[in-house]
């Protein structure tokens, strides 16, 4: 497994493996990153616990495998994944990094 193409705060991997034992995701399961539509408002991010499926780049970041497909990792990679929890707002935050 290779390093990840994106980056992960220590605050959205936290999250994710509370949501991991939280919600009793079955063993094999992982975290799949993605992106739904295109156009002119661009991609949107998606995030979530799912198999791997055959086409998938798999990367491990401790005891959570990334499931990326081959035909998003162009769009993933570079993305910078927080997690944030104030008053005002609670979820992950995707922004993409020109390197």
């Amino acid at each position: 497994m290779s390093e990840l193409p994106f980056l992960l705060s220590a605050s959205a991997l936290h999250e994710l493996e509370s949501i991991l034992l939280s919600k009793k995701i079955p063993e094999g399961y992982g975290v799949r990153l993605g992106i739904k539509g295109s156009g002119c408002a661009g991609v949107s991010y998606v995030i979530g616990f799912d198999i791997e499926s055959e086409g998938d780049k798999v990367y491990q970041n401790g005891a959570l495998n990334f499931l990326i497909a081959k035909k998003h990792l162009l769009y993933i990679s570079g993305l910078c994944i927080d997690f944030v929890d104030t008053n005002e707002e609670r979820g992950f935050i995707f922004e993409h990094q020109s390197f």
